[in-house]
């Protein structure tokens, strides 16, 4: 049977049915392309030092997973649940390469807290200006701070959004696929975690939302982003990375209560 003449649908099924090795590879020549597009995605928001070839390497991990784990009878499109298990794949291995300097994650976590202890007290988020005033600089060192941390640290929603073997498959806007943890009480808490991520989400500040959801949920480049808000891609990245810190601080303040 010549598989690649099969509709998306067919050829699903009949893996389901047979895990026919040959069916597998005709799926992972058919989305290969969609591991060099997320690894590009991700490429841009790294440094120079990090291979775009290796980010495809680790992505092609993710891919493998998620044709191993998808269920069509989920009614979630493969490329979007794919996306999904690349992208995870890709920063899981990352993270093991531990390249980031202490003093990059120092300032992270000061920026961190600062926000964390602002907007508890404002109930709003806080602009930079009194971020800055917080950790005791001028506000053009803060952006300079936000640029570095941009540039060198392993910054995404992956770290605050739990995309593992105990809670699988979350987007900003829904599950992709359903809890498989037998704990009720790991149930709950990844569930309350969720529910705070995305209560955090739509408290973001307009245009850092807004980059969120095209970034996350529309799966679109710093720079198309940068288009259709009409700034450059260099404000793109600092927009991300101030959203992914108010959410790892609006976690940090609900932490004592969830876990």
């Amino acid at each position: 049977m010549d598989y690649a003449t099969l509709e998306e649908d067919r050829l699903w099924e009949l893996y389901r049915r047979t895990a026919d090795i040959h069916i597998r590879n005709e799926i992972i020549v058919r989305y290969a392309p969609l591991v060099k597009y997320v690894a590009g995605k991700v490429s841009v928001t790294l440094p120079s030092m990090v291979e775009y070839r290796d980010l495809v390497g680790y992505g092609t991990f993710g891919l493998l997973d998620a044709i191993e784990k998808f269920d069509p009878q989920k009614h979630v499109k493969f490329k979007t649940y794919a996306v999904t298990r690349i992208r995870g794949a890709i920063y899981d291995h990352l993270r093991e390469l531990d390249w980031v300097p202490r003093s990059i994650r120092r300032k992270t976590k000061q920026i961190e807290r600062a926000i964390a202890k602002l907007e508890s007290q404002l109930g709003r988020p806080a602009n930079d200006e009194e971020i800055a005033k917080e950790m005791g600089i001028e506000r053009k060192e803060l952006l300079k701070i936000m640029a570095k941390v941009a540039s060198s640290s392993i910054l995404s929603l992956q770290e605050i959004w739990p995309m593992n073997s105990e809670a699988e498959g979350y987007t900003i806007e829904d599950s992709l696929e359903s809890m498989r943890i037998e704990n009720p009480d790991l149930v709950l808490e990844r569930e309350e975690i969720r529910k705070v991520v995305f209560e955090a989400l739509q408290e973001l500040p307009e245009k850092e939302k807004k980059v969120m959801v095209l970034y996350y949920y529309e799966n679109l480049t710093l720079r198309e982003i940068g288009k259709i808000l009409e700034v450059t891609e260099s404000r793109v990245s600092q927009l991300h990375t101030k959203a992914i810190l108010r959410l790892r601080a609006k976690l940090s303040n609900k932490k004592r209560g969830i876990i």
